[in-house]
């Protein structure tokens, strides 16, 4: 599988500021308290397995809570390279994808930008170890509003996968949702 990180904490060359990540919007619904709402999502509603990693990512052993997520069912030309998701040739006609944004589960693991450079790192490491063509995750470390007097560090994950059907790209977008949740979850691999 296709994997990296970047850092978004800054304005672009025109000035505009980078996204924050709001975990105090009017919509949340918070799964850490019930995990399984996540299933109740309008998001998960067309990608079950979206609905399956939030359970995992938000469960009480995990590292990390998600406080947003959406699922795109198609996407465009220009929207992904094919490239970047180590797609063989005729494998790229379909292509769908998702974001959740993740915050740390504990005050302070994230609390400089080098922590949460390490993280990213090693899910890095862990993602790019999984079997999997014609996919890819990108972790955005941005500002992230925790509440209305404190802003941390957090992430959105980025997924994306193409396939020569829908289906196709459907079951790769799966596997990568599943392989993401694994490598997150990692109790090995916790600091």
């Amino acid at each position: 599988m296709e994997a990296d990180w970047e850092f978004e904490l800054g304005a672009d060359a025109e000035g505009n500021a980078a996204p924050v990540i709001d975990a105090c919007w009017p919509g949340l619904v918070d799964l850490r308290r019930a995990p399984e709402l996540a299933r109740q999502l309008p998001e998960a509603a067309g990608l079950p397995a979206l609905a399956e990693a939030l359970m995992r990512l938000n469960g009480a052993d995990s590292p990390v809570w998600s406080c947003k997520c959406d699922y795109w069912p198609r996407l465009v030309d220009g929207d992904f390279d094919p490239d970047e998701l180590d797609a063989p040739a005729g494998c790229s006609a379909y292509a769908l994808g998702c974001y959740i944004d993740l915050l740390s589960a504990t005050d302070g693991q994230w609390a400089t930008p080098e922590r949460i450079e390490e993280a990213c790192r090693r899910w890095r490491a862990l993602l790019r170890a999984v079997p999997l063509r014609c996919c890819r995750v990108d972790l955005v470390v941005r500002r992230a509003l925790v509440s209305a007097e404190r802003m941390e560090l957090g992430i959105t994950a980025y997924l994306t996968a193409c396939g020569a059907s829908l289906v196709e790209a459907t079951h790769t977008l799966e596997a990568a949702l599943a392989a993401f949740a694994d490598a997150l979850c990692d109790h090995s691999m916790v600091e």
